[in-house]
């Protein structure tokens, strides 16, 4: 899946392989590079993210390896500003009405990658805005809850959601991309630790569950059954979500286009591959 997302940014950037952050082929890069105009560092430790047993002080160390000399060598390709992803699953993050703990390891490796960024931004004299990443969803996702639904409505299954009460933000990756693109092209008009949390979909996973078989049973021309479990296990906050609604009408984006090119990946990625594994 990964491969099929940097082939998609192949007619869009330049791509650099074998170039990881905190490396000296990374340093080169931008010592090589005048006047960038912003660093997007999205990029972090993510396998077994929500396993308690997730190493944060390891995955902090690879998301700010040799950051000192990192901030160095973006001060002289004379970065103006760093756009840090963030997730609402750090510390004090959540929309919550008051502080906040981090929700699980990984959440609290980002809290501790956003304060060691912040401090070395300031250093250097670059402006610094956090993205607060919610529950993204879309085409080339990972394969998660909305995957999961797809694959067991293609084998003619009824899904079966463990989690219906916990309250989260679910967002179109499309309309996400578009305000993230939005941040980057404004960013001189934001100041140090101004930061954004986009939000679409908030409202419980069972309602969301539902809202997406809604919208896939028609597209796809399946049953999209659901059962909704009674939960009894809290291992995460009950409500994790962000605060700022975005407004589709910003960014000229299309709710019921989404929907459609949603479903045509599904149709191209997991149903006909499915058919043809079978074949």
């Amino acid at each position: 899946m990964r491969d099929q997302r940097v082939k998609q940014l192949e007619s869009l950037c330049k791509v650099v392989p074998n170039c990881p952050f905190g490396s000296q082929a990374f340093s080169d890069l931008l010592l090589a590079t005048n006047d960038i105009d912003a660093y997007c560092h999205h990029g972090a430790q993510t396998e077994n993210y929500k396993s308690l047993d997730f190493d944060e002080v390891a995955a902090l160390a690879a998301n700010t390896r040799n950051i000192r000399q990192m901030c160095q060598a973006l001060v002289s390709a004379k970065c103006k500003h760093i756009i840090l992803t963030g997730t609402v699953f750090e510390k004090d993050e959540g929309n919550t009405p008051h502080p906040t703990t981090a929700a699980t390891n990984y959440g609290l490796s980002k809290t501790l990658t956003a304060i060691s960024w912040t401090h070395f931004a300031e250093e250097h004299g670059i402006s610094l805005v956090r993205f607060v990443i919610p529950n993204p969803f879309g085409p080339f996702e990972e394969p998660r809850f909305t995957s999961y639904l797809v694959k067991t409505w293609a084998a003619g299954k009824t899904a079966t959601v463990n989690t219906p009460d916990y309250i989260r933000d679910n967002i179109p990756v499309s309309l996400l991309a578009k305000h993230y693109a939005s941040i980057v092209q404004h960013a001189d008009e934001k100041n140090i630790c101004d930061d954004t949390r986009p939000s679409f979909f908030v409202e419980t996973q069972g309602a969301f569950a539902q809202r997406f078989a809604n919208e896939m049973k028609t597209r796809l021309n399946l049953a999209c059954d659901l059962k909704l479990k009674t939960q009894t296990q809290f291992s995460e906050p009950l409500k994790r979500v962000n605060n700022e609604t975005l407004d589709p009408s910003e960014y000229k984006w299309n709710e019921a286009g989404f929907w459609d090119e949603l479903a045509d990946y599904y149709r191209q990625y997991v149903i006909d591959q499915k058919n043809s594994d079978l074949s």
